[in-house]
């Protein structure tokens, strides 16, 4: 019969410190995913105060508005009976961490930063970020007041754990985990952990949605499980361009996905998944079981709640060819979707475009129509 689990990913157009619409945009995504019978919600990395904020992750004031999001987030009835997490940035012994947070049922279950920074290209993280560089590690994080407020609880797990449900194991990566050499998910996945989570900040460049969709696959193929990618929708008020791609993949096959270049705000892809068909397929990899009898111990979080519910007859989402956009199409979408970002965020009326016949500004106009 099997054990079938209702998830979900979300592609979300954030902005920098864009508290309010950030929080509204959150709750729809829950919202969304709880319509469609998930139990499980996971986003993009930093979500809550938008990826690039850039030194303003300097500043106490974006941390502290970050905690009154959370706060409204964990107080609200829309993410009540589902299990969520989200991107926030997070203080821990006055170093400043990028960090999954997760939440059920208005408590807190734990705090997991990020291990591996990205400073390719026009990424800067490090400049704002540390690495946590204590693998299989996990200790106690004083939550702030307004939290304990909320919660009852004064401290919570922080660190390189996953968390055990009931049905399933539960772990995470962030972002430029998944493209390191040694991917986290590795060790997770010989530990057990059925489902990996990346909430990611991926911007476009040509030809990079196949890298990043055939990272995930592999992750999968070579070793089984779930790997549930959300990444961000936008300009975000940057110069590039966050093209979503979120997906949901399970043992090397793509079951779920958002669109690529898109206008809309939020955007949910749900997937019904079999646990027993990703231990039936790590079960038939024998070199696998034997690093695995020999593999890492992750610290694991006991959450009393189950993803997976026994009398759910929906049988599990098929899998389906990823259909990538050619390398003009391309050209023609993402700067066409910044401009139409960065024209509505702005509030200005339009754009002015001289137009001296020549193949810069004719393309330019081709662009925005």
């Amino acid at each position: 019969m099997g054990h079938k689990a209702v998830v979900a990913v979300c592609t979300l157009n954030q902005w920098a410190l864009d508290f309010e619409g950030n929080l509204e945009r959150i709750l729809t995504s829950i919202s969304l995913a709880k319509e469609a019978g998930a139990r499980y919600r996971t986003g993009p990395e930093l979500e809550v105060c938008g990826y690039s904020c850039q030194d303003h992750f300097y500043e106490g004031d974006t941390l502290l508005h970050s905690w009154e999001v959370f706060a409204r987030l964990l107080s609200s009835p829309t993410t009540r009976g589902i299990l969520c997490d989200v991107g926030m940035p997070v203080m821990h012994r006055n170093v400043t961490y990028n960090c999954r947070v997760a939440f059920f049922n208005g408590q807190v279950v734990m705090i997991r930063p990020k291990m591996t920074l990205c400073d390719d290209g026009n990424y800067r993280e490090t400049r704002w970020f540390t690495a946590w560089t204590r693998s299989q590690q996990m200790e106690q994080f004083s939550l702030p007041r307004m939290i304990t407020e909320v919660t009852g609880q004064t401290a919570v797990p922080f660190g390189d754990c996953v968390i055990a449900l009931r049905d399933t194991v539960l772990g995470y990566e962030i972002c430029e985990e998944l493209w390191n050499p040694q991917s986290t998910h590795v060790d997770m996945g010989l530990d057990g952990v059925e489902i990996i989570v990346n909430g990611s900040g991926s911007y476009m460049e040509l030809r990079k949605a196949y890298v990043a969709v055939e990272l995930v696959r592999s992750a999968t193929l070579k070793s089984g499980g779930c790997y549930m990618f959300s990444n961000l929708r936008g300009c975000d008020g940057e110069r590039v361009y966050f093209n979503g791609c979120s997906s949901i993949t399970v043992n090397g096959d793509v079951v779920a996905r958002t669109a690529q270049y898109s206008i809309e705000e939020v955007e949910v892809a749900v997937a019904t998944v079999d646990l027993e068909q990703i231990r039936s397929y790590r079960n038939k990899i024998r070199s696998r079981t034997l690093k695995a009898a020999s593999g890492v111990r992750y610290p694991r979080v006991e959450l009393d709640w189950a993803i997976s519910q026994p009398k759910l007859l929906l049988p599990p989402s098929p899998s389906f060819s990823w259909q990538y956009h050619t390398p003009s199409e391309e050209i023609l979408l993402g700067p066409a979707c910044w401009m139409w970002d960065y024209l509505r965020r702005s509030g200005q009326g339009g754009y002015f475009l001289p137009l001296s016949g020549g193949v810069d500004s004719s393309s330019t106009a081709t662009l925005v129509y």
